[in-house]
């Protein structure tokens, strides 16, 4: 286990530093330019190549990435063109907001999903089957854009029930996490009804019901160990893509986490900040996925991490 660790920590290295490298060079080929973001309307061609010169602007991008990537290594991640301050302190302020939607999210679409998931995988069939299968069916052809913009207008405008922006209290959450949990919900619900399927249909749990063993029993004790594998990757997946990419749902709902700030930040050729909030969710989706590879091998004794 620690060797597998050590190297899958080498590996998130590897990640971490082509993900500088792509950020660095994919964010200078936009059009714009960060100098004259900072200036005001009109300024002179003079004030924006004196300008360029205190950004550093002037230098090769390979002189560049490598007082930036320095830097890195050093805990400093530069300094926001559009807020004045440093990256690492903006970063700090907004994610946790991001963390705190994440966690709500799955937390709810995890204890919502899973059962529905086993219990129709378990009664195949019947009512309960259809019902999850027709509600997989809905979550995942709803696009996330088309749910946010559905969710504030029903119960946010129309109905006027839930607030529709920023954060604060408990209501804050209820759309952002139901535009986010649902479609999530869906894939846990089909992938957790596929798995059971094909786990009741193993020898051993046949020979589990010849031993007299109630179906309760059957499908807690033994098929639904076997059948959480894929569950729990698809929800660590899902939690790296939230924490990397929530850019939809936090613009739409005002949620001051670092999605609503990449997007910000790409529209005022804020460079530091772009590369530095890419690089953050890298880590945290390397993270996590290192994270969901030990506990399914916790999960099925089956799995070797070697």
């Amino acid at each position: 286990m620690f060797r597998y660790i050590v190297k899958r920590l080498g590996q998130t290295l590897l990640v971490l530093f082509c993900v500088s490298v792509f950020s660095f060079f994919l964010i200078r080929m936009a059009p714009g330019n960060p100098a004259v973001m900072m200036l005001p309307d009109g300024a002179s061609e003079e004030a924006i190549q004196e300008m360029e010169v205190r950004l550093g602007l002037d230098q090769p991008l390979y002189v560049q990435y490598f007082k930036y990537i320095t830097g890195v290594l050093k805990g400093d991640l530069g300094t926001s063109t559009a807020y004045r301050t440093d990256v690492a302190q903006i970063i700090a302020q907004r994610l946790p907001n991001t963390l705190a939607l994440t966690a709500v999210t799955v937390v709810a679409g995890c204890l919502f999903a899973i059962p529905l998931g086993i219990i129709a995988g378990s009664h195949k069939g019947t009512a309960v089957d259809f019902f999850t299968m027709l509600f997989a069916l809905l979550g995942q052809s709803m696009s996330p854009v088309w749910l946010a913009v559905l969710n504030v207008f029903v119960f946010g405008v129309w109905l006027g029930w839930l607030s529709t922006m920023g954060t604060g209290s408990v209501a804050h959450y209820v759309l952002p996490v139901a535009t986010l949990a649902y479609p999530m919900a869906a894939q846990i619900a089909r992938i957790g009804r596929s798995g059971m399927i094909d786990t009741l249909q193993e020898d051993y749990i046949t020979a589990t019901y010849a031993k007299g063993i109630r179906r309760f029993t059957v499908n807690w004790k033994y098929a639904f160990k076997n059948a959480l594998v894929p569950i729990v990757t698809l929800v660590g997946m899902q939690t790296g893509a939230f924490i990397a990419g929530t850019i939809i749902v936090e613009t739409v709902f005002s949620w001051p986490g670092i999605g609503q700030l990449l997007n910000l930040s790409v529209g005022n050729r804020d460079y530091a900040l772009v590369q530095s909030v890419l690089l953050v969710s890298a880590a945290f989706f390397a993270v996590i996925n290192l994270i969901v590879d030990i506990i399914n091998s916790l999960i099925d004794p089956r799995i070797n991490l070697r």
